[in-house]
């Protein structure tokens, strides 16, 4: 049987923005996902902003390994991208939409990177480029929406064309396609009668909407007050207005995508999700940023297909890590040793199976070309099915409990009744910034002021950490002698 994948992604689609996830927005197109297959009830971004989410999605190494911690930022030399790993097997693959990976601004270059097929390419400079310069404003200026445009005007409907283009092309091959949309993103440009569907709503209309981040990390105050968001008066309902317009009309181009792949490859899996959420007032936040936040770092992840069981729920906490592991696994390839994520397939054909890992959330800056969103916010985070723990390096700490505060109103972080369930999540966040060598660890994650059994080290824990290969790669030489390593992580020194 031919190993199809249609991978389906919007920017800034949280879980709480489609129906099938108890959203009051009108999605039926990721509905009906969720109703012929699979839906992951509980799944995090690896980092809630654009391009670093991205980095992990087709990469399978956290932003702190990838290079790409922040918008503006490219990957490392030595990372390939899901596009590489499967174009070497012989497998077409096409990438349409947003990329936001190549180190230049929010639109793109144009250019097609290595590991994808050129003739399929359209970032969002392919799309600028075929606007006039008024076209270009009209297209960045979300009171468009109010001119009652044309959905062929749109850069999710162009997008839609060409994806239903590639999959009539390679419907006799195996191939994985990429169909990502810029939309509900802001300026969330969007065509009539979506455009007026949500007048009058405001965004964060939720019990975390009244939170006065009393007990909260100081940066979320600064954040809040940024936004305006503390004071229900000063919000600015456009927020939520116009997310939800453009989210109901990109789930209208969604639906075009899946119509023509249920049809053309009905054998396909066909899977959807997003980068990151929108917080629309929520905590008194907007937008995205160092957060764990659900409305922020929570998004939608749904499966359909003929081996996906269907309408089924995955109740367990999951990580966007998992997902190239995912795809390789699914397409009969060995994952690679550099991979940080594990394939869910056995979750698919399972639903009642746990993975047994928790998801990890980082963040470091949201864009090396612009200040804003607090600058330089170091944050490393764990989430549970139980609790959330985050760890943020010049500020505050914060720690949730998931089951009584879904929420996340009450910061646990001083409470000595979690101190247990806490320390263990904080070992936890070390081992795993250990373990997939971030550049950023140092005592001063240990050294937390509420953690007394910690005392800060010069050699912080005194190891050495060399990346992993595949046989047949490259194998590091050790500094110290010159030779070939035999342990990737050792004692420094021996």
């Amino acid at each position: 049987m031919k190993k199809q994948f249609v991978w389906i992604m919007t920017d800034t689609t949280g879980f709480d923005m489609c129906g099938c996830y108890g959203s009051g927005i009108s999605t039926p197109c990721i509905d009906s996902m969720a109703e012929n297959g699979l839906r992951f009830e509980r799944v995090y971004t690896c980092q809630p902003v654009c391009g670093p989410a991205r980095s992990a999605l087709f990469t399978g190494l956290f932003p702190h390994s990838n290079g790409s911690w922040g918008n503006s930022m490219p990957l490392g030399a030595d990372v390939k991208t899901l596009g590489q790993r499967l174009s070497e097997k012989g497998i077409a693959t096409g990438y349409i939409g947003k990329w936001h990976l190549d180190a230049g601004d929010y639109f793109g270059n144009g250019i097609c990177p290595d590991g994808w097929q050129k003739e399929y390419w359209y970032d969002m400079k392919c799309y600028l480029d075929e606007l006039t310069d008024e076209e270009r404003l009209f297209s960045r200026d979300g009171a468009s929406s109010d001119k009652n445009i044309p959905a062929s005007f749109t850069y999710g409907h162009r997008v839609t064309d060409r994806a239903l283009k590639f999959i009539e092309e390679h419907k006799d091959e195996d191939f994985f396609l990429v169909v990502s949309y810029d939309e509900p993103h802001g300026p969330s440009l969007c065509p009539e009668p979506y455009a007026s569907m949500y007048d009058g709503r405001i965004g964060g209309d939720t019990p975390a909407a009244k939170d006065t981040l009393e007990g909260k990390p100081p940066y979320q105050k600064l954040w809040a007050e940024c936004a305006g968001g503390l004071d229900v008066e000063k919000r600015h309902p456009g927020i939520g207005r116009r997310l939800a317009a453009c989210q109901s009309f990109i789930d209208s181009e969604i639906g075009r995508v899946l119509e023509h792949a249920r049809k053309t490859v009905p054998d396909s899996i066909r899977m959807f999700t997003s980068d990151h959420g929108d917080a629309a007032h929520a905590h008194g936040l907007f937008a995205k940023g160092p957060a764990v936040y659900d409305e922020i770092a929570r998004v939608p992840l749904l499966f359909e297909g003929n081996t996906v069981p269907k309408g089924t729920v995955y109740s367990h906490t999951v990580s966007h890590i998992d997902l190239p592991a995912t795809v390789l696994d699914y397409m009969g390839l060995p994952k690679p040793v550099m991979l940080e994520g594990q394939s869910l397939l056995p979750q698919i054909a399972d639903p009642a199976l746990p993975t047994g890992r928790p998801a990890h959330v980082e963040f470091t800056r949201y864009e090396i070309d612009h200040d804003g969103f607090g600058g330089f916010q170091p944050m490393r985070a764990v989430v549970t099915d139980e609790y959330k723990l985050a760890l943020h390096l010049l500020d505050g700490d914060e720690m949730y409990s998931v089951t009584d505060d879904p929420y996340d109103m009450v910061n646990l972080i001083g409470d000595e009744r979690y101190a247990q369930q806490r320390d263990q999540l904080h070992d936890d966040i070390i081992d795993w910034m250990n373990g997939t060598r971030d550049p950023f660890r140092g005592y001063q994650w240990q050294c937390r002021p509420w953690r007394k059994d910690k005392k800060p080290s010069w050699d912080v824990d005194g190891y050495t950490r060399q990346r992993e290969n595949d046989p047949g790669e490259y194998r590091q030489l050790d500094y110290s002698t010159g030779l070939t390593m035999k342990q990737a992580s050792r004692v420094k020194g021996k």
